[in-house]
């Protein structure tokens, strides 16, 4: 049954010290006290209280470091949101289909969508061209026409990054295209030799990877766009890349065919070698996916099966943690909330699985892709949401469901 009204002589404390006793409860004991009276239900349900408790909750929208990369939405139903993430309730939809070509491996750029998201759209690479879905209202899902298209590269788009309202995409033709979203500017210039695999754009600076076995610093200031300020020599086909928070530095993910790390780290001002991190990679075991959490915390992922999560203060030689994918599978994309939660893309048959970083094993994971196979080349997600882009198909998984 209900407890009794609150006794009078407990209004007459100062909101502080209400706020201040109620942040010794948890979930539960909140969700009880919100059930006394409407007074409480509104003083139960302040931000204030259930930051302590989303912080350590999955992919509720704080970092590592306590910043909240989801204001606006309540901390409260972030939480709820939270546990449908942990236990793997959601309700999964097709919600684009495209035609698929024949990929034979990663080596080849055909049909390997990638994609950016933002607060309002979703842009998805599909061939030469890159398209902006809109996001329906309250994140019920996608518009299935897109807003704009976004062209330029003469093959495939092999990967982009949206930032600062400009998309940067590197495609097959071995070139480097820059649009401003919101305007008909765009900027193309020739890149690499061959296809470009990847880039990142951060400061007004771009860094490419390329299969010529080239990673290059270009410049985007007045004056000099287009113009290559580095040209660095990876001895082996640069699969993924990806510009430090801190803007000193960039880290390469190569094809692991030689004995050198796959995993490098370059000055950005002077395109030297700073460190390889790792020392005990297997041949072929080549990096497809990096990601930075902070300018000292990175993932990777790639052929050889494994996450691996980096700290550069305590070892470079050693990652600080890793888990390995449990149906020995390559892993193609990974990305993280930048506290608990690590998604990843697998190899076969569309599996996506969540990991929690305070556990060894595997938290959930779903099939999108059967009964052919098909990778995951690329997921986003939100708080809510989880979009996963296979080879003929995007799907989404709305974990607002109950």
């Amino acid at each position: 049954s209900r407890a009794a009204s609150p006794p009078s002589s407990l209004w007459a404390l100062p909101e502080e010290l209400l706020l201040l006793i109620c942040s010794y409860l948890d979930a539960q004991a909140l969700g009880r006290l919100a059930q006394v009276c409407r007074r409480l239900r509104f003083l139960s349900s302040r931000d204030v209280l259930w930051r302590r408790i989303a912080r350590g909750c999955l992919n509720s929208g704080f970092t590592q470091l306590g910043t909240d990369l989801a204001a606006g939405i309540p901390v409260k139903e972030r939480v709820k949101v939270s546990q449908n993430w942990r236990h793997g309730r959601c309700r999964r939809e097709t919600v684009l289909k495209w035609k698929c070509k024949q990929v034979a491996s990663f080596s080849s750029s055909f049909l390997m969508p990638w994609m950016e998201l933002d607060g309002e759209y979703l842009y998805l690479s599909q061939a030469e061209n890159i398209q902006a879905y809109p996001l329906c209202a309250e994140g019920t899902g996608l518009q299935r026409h897109p807003q704009a298209i976004f062209s330029g590269h003469q093959e495939d788009v092999c990967r982009f990054v949206l930032v600062n309202s400009h998309i940067v995409s590197g495609g097959g033709d071995g070139s480097i295209v820059l649009h401003k979203i919101h305007g008909s500017y765009s900027v193309k210039f020739s890149a690499h030799e061959q296809e470009v695999n990847c880039v990142d754009f951060q400061g007004g600076l771009i860094v490419s990877g390329s299969r010529d076995r080239t990673a290059k610093v270009w410049s985007l200031s007045a004056g000099r766009v287009g113009q290559c300020l580095h040209t660095v020599q990876t001895e082996d086909r640069v699969w993924s890349i990806a510009i430090s928070p801190l803007l000193s530095s960039f880290v390469t993910g190569t094809a692991c065919c030689g004995h050198t790390s796959p995993l490098r780290i370059w000055d950005l001002e002077s395109g030297q070698l700073l460190t390889c991190l790792g020392t005990d990679f297997h041949r072929g075991a080549g990096v497809l996916d990096v990601f930075y959490e902070t300018p000292s915390l990175l993932l990777s992922c790639g052929y050889d099966t494994y996450i691996r999560y980096w700290d550069i203060r305590t070892s470079t030689r050693k990652c600080v943690q890793e888990w390995e994918e449990p149906h020995d599978s390559a892993l193609y994309c990974i990305r993280s909330d930048k506290n608990h939660m690590i998604a990843s893309g697998s190899s076969y048959y569309g599996v996506v699985r969540l990991w929690d970083k305070r556990q060894t094993r595997c938290l959930q994971s779903f099939h999108l892709s059967s009964p052919t196979s098909s990778p995951v080349y690329c997921l986003r997600f939100s708080t809510t949401h989880l979009y996963a882009a296979l080879a003929s198909a995007l799907h989404v998984l709305d974990f607002t469901a109950s």
